[in-house]
């Protein structure tokens, strides 16, 4: 077997698809200094700046998701894809990977199909409970799929499918941090129940205005939360916090830079229901309610959440249930101790350790194959 490996990384579009992509590169690189990766993305997504960011090479494709309202627009995205399709052929030919890794996201399509064009090994790393659409279609020409939830035989060939889980960052699976001091970090009192509520970088929109329309409400019930709004909602959301004067027991941001610190303080989680976020979830054990996005594609989060839900794993309310019921729902389990521990041991029973590493022995048995 060689000693120096090529990698291809494809895909992103979102944080779910390109931190995950991001801990494989990592892992791969741990355990072969001398492996060389490219990740090839879609020009003027996300991945072009965070994955340079994280210290390795990325060429941008010009396809673009298909406009399902508009559709005269989709001639210009046809033709960014034969576009992508033509160069995707001609990068893989020219960096002659070992393997090629999908992680979902429009690059990922042109890229794995151009190495099952030319014989390439495949793997496709899948994260949410329903399969998306360019997996989907990339899946027979996959030799492996790695998956984060069982059942995933609805959608891939069942004798490639390897349960791993999604990779999280580090710091969140490996962290050692109390409570005591996760509490002391945010300024907030050990007597108190906490609520951690999180929408990710840009924020959610309909989770922040659950929290402030019931701020009175929180308030005088005795809990103290930590709150990321997002950057689009951090300024609205401090004026409402003046006019309720609730700072006191309120840490409000718009983004958490110790993640695991935030994870450690909570008692009880309100949080979107992403793919990556439910993974660092279920690794934390903690008790959660997911109100799933309506805003992506094929309505996956809401796939995910019920995946959770239906194992007891997790509380779901609907997005556009969140103003009225969200704040009741979350009081009323925060001070119900029984709901709080079955929750927290249902949704631990679901977490896959370590999955950055068990996809590369994935790719590494792929490459030795060769």
């Amino acid at each position: 077997m060689k000693q120096m490996y090529r990698i291809i990384l494809s895909g992103g579009g979102t944080g779910g698809h390109i931190f995950p992509a991001i801990s494989i590169a990592d892992t791969l690189r741990e355990r072969c200094p001398g492996i060389e990766i490219l990740f090839v993305g879609a020009d003027s997504r996300m991945e072009m700046e965070r994955v340079p960011a994280a210290g390795y090479r990325i060429v941008g494709l010009p396809v673009t998701g298909f406009d399902r309202v508009h559709w005269i627009k989709n001639i210009k995205v046809i033709i960014r894809l034969i576009k992508s399709l033509r160069l995707a052929r001609k990068l893989v030919r020219e960096f002659k990977p070992d393997v090629v890794i999908g992680v979902g996201g429009y690059a990922a399509g042109p890229t794995l199909w151009a190495a099952s064009q030319q014989r390439i090994p495949i793997l496709i790393q899948e994260q949410n409970s329903y399969a998306g659409l360019t997996n989907k279609l990339l899946a027979k020409k996959a030799d492996k799929i790695c998956v984060a939830y069982e059942g995933m035989e609805r959608f891939f060939p069942a004798d490639r499918i390897v349960l791993t889980g999604n990779p999280v960052r580090k710091d969140i699976e490996e962290t050692t941090t109390g409570k005591s001091e996760a509490l002391a970090f945010f300024g907030l009192s050990p007597e108190k129940k906490t609520i951690l509520v999180i929408g990710g970088s840009l924020g959610a929109r309909t989770v922040n205005r659950s929290i402030w329309k019931h701020l009175e409400r929180l308030s005088v019930s005795g809990v103290q939360l930590i709150w990321q709004t997002g950057r689009g909602y951090y300024n609205e959301a401090k004026e409402h916090l003046k006019q309720h004067n609730a700072a006191s027991s309120f840490w409000c941001a718009d983004f958490i830079t110790r993640m695991d610190y935030a994870y450690a303080a909570a008692d009880l989680i309100i949080s979107r229901a992403g793919a990556g976020t439910i993974s660092e979830l279920c690794l934390q054990g903690k008790p959660v309610i997911l109100v799933p996005s309506p805003n992506v594609a094929e309505d996956h989060q809401t796939k995910n959440a019920l995946a959770l839900a239906g194992k007891g794993a997790a509380m779901l309310v609907a997005d556009r249930e969140a103003e009225q019921y969200l704040v009741s729902k979350a009081l009323e389990i925060v001070h119900d101790e029984a709901r709080l521990l079955s929750l927290g041991n249902h949704i631990a029973a679901l977490a896959q350790y370590h999955s950055a590493e068990r996809i590369a022995d994935e790719v590494m048995r792929m490459i030795s194959k060769d």
